[in-house]
Parts: C-alpha cells; sequence; structure tokens
C-alpha cells in the first residue's frame, strides 16, 4: 500500500540565516535513506500566529518558516503532472492526527498527521516519501517531519505552494535524498489497527 495514490475522496552550504538547522544534522547524505530515520530540528516560534508553511513543488522542500527564518526545513513528495499538487496560497483548514482514508481502494488506511490546505481531497501528512513526484496532489511527509510540523501549525496557518522557494538553493539543498520506495509494505492488518497511531507519535511506525 506504499504506492498507493494518497488523495481523499468524503501529503550544498547553507546560508548564514540556516546554519541552526544544518548543524543539527540535515546534511546530505552519501546516498539514499529512508524517511522513518529522518528526524529534522525544529526551532520553536516565537510567535505560533506568524509561522508560515512554504511549499516546493520542483524541489519537493518543504518549509516551516517565521518571518524570513527557518524552523524547520524537509524534503517531501508531491502530486505527478497529470495530478499536480495545487499551486497558491491557502490556509490549513482542517488538523487530524489520526485521519484513515475514506474510499476505496485502500479504505482505512492512515494518512497520520492530516493537514487539509486545499479541499477535502488534498493535505499534507505522513506517507512514503520518493524522491520524485508520486501522490495524486497531496503532499506526503517524513513522519517526524509530519509530526512536528502538525504539531507548530494552526487550524488558519497559511501555507504557500509554488514551484520554488527562496531557500530551495541553499537550506534545500542540504537535505538528505530520501526514498522509501524499497520498503517492504507493512501488514494490512498493523496499518488498520490502533497501534500505527500510537507508534507515530513515538516517532516510529512498524520495523522500519
Amino acid at each position: 500500500m506504499k504506492f498507493l495514490v494518497t488523495r481523499i475522496l468524503p501529503p550544498v552550504l547553507c546560508a548564514a540565516a540556516a546554519l541552526a538547522l544544518s548543524s543539527c544534522g540535515t546534511t546530505m547524505q552519501s546516498g539514499p535513506q529512508t524517511s522513518f530515520k529522518f528526524d529534522p530540528p525544529l526551532k520553536q516560534p516565537q510567535n505560533a500566529s506568524n509561522v508560515r508553511v512554504k511549499l516546493s513543488t520542483s524541489a519537493q522542500r518543504l518549509y516551516l518558516v517565521e518571518g524570513n527564518e527557518v524552523l524547520l526545513a524537509t524534503p517531501i513528495c508531491v502530486g505527478t503532472a497529470s495530478a499536480r499538487t495545487p499551486q497558491g496560497t491557502f490556509r490549513i483548514r482542517a488538523k487530524t492526527a489520526q485521519r484513515r482514508r475514506a474510499s476505496s481502494p485502500g479504505a482505512g488506511y492512515p494518512m497520520t498527521y492530516w493537514m487539509e490546505f486545499y479541499s477535502a481531497s488534498y493535505g499534507m501528512h505522513w506517507g512514503f516519501v520518493k524522491p520524485y513526484p508520486a501522490t495524486h496532489g497531496c503532499v506526503r511527509m517524513p513522519l517526524n517531519s509530519a509530526r512536528k510540523v502538525f504539531n507548530t501549525v494552526r487550524v488558519g496557518t497559511p501555507i504557500d505552494v509554488a514551484t520554488s522557494q527562496p531557500w530551495d538553493a541553499t537550506i534545500g539543498k542540504s537535505l538528505p535524498v530520501l526514498d522509501d520506495s524499497s520498503l517492504p509494505d507493512p501488514p494490512m492488518s498493523y496499518m488498520l489497527s490502533p497501534k500505527v497511531f500510537s507508534d507515530a507519535q513515538q516517532g516510529k511506525m512498524w520495523n522500519f
């Protein structure tokens, strides 16, 4: 089910401003790693009402910012050319930590840390990440990234989805390549159980 499309029907050196992030382990790796090994540093905002989400579809990067300061940066996975992630300025419309897919195929599949921003069909959430666009419009995020962003944003937090963002050439290039395509599918009995959500709260899932 890691290849399940996630659309819901009824997820170089740093610039000086990024030194705090780059010094905490978001540096380039020698090769791809799985998203479950990625745990980005988060700088707590001074004023939660000033937090913004900036999303780059071409670089597949998400930046949680306050003013011009990046609080968290993470690789993501966005929509394919035939099912693009909507671009524009939106707001977080709803948050649900334990959301499940409502439609078939895949009804009941966990979409943990759901943050809706365009409609009930489009949101940011945990999902298997690939280094190329692979969704039907949702934004898949590494588990720890999704948890930290979810706990920082509010309903109403602005989100800017654009082809590129100012940090793509600096902080964005310092992030590792994440690729979950070689991971085995977790048992559906596990994915449909309450344990998948309790594990997610601890930053883990199954045996990854």
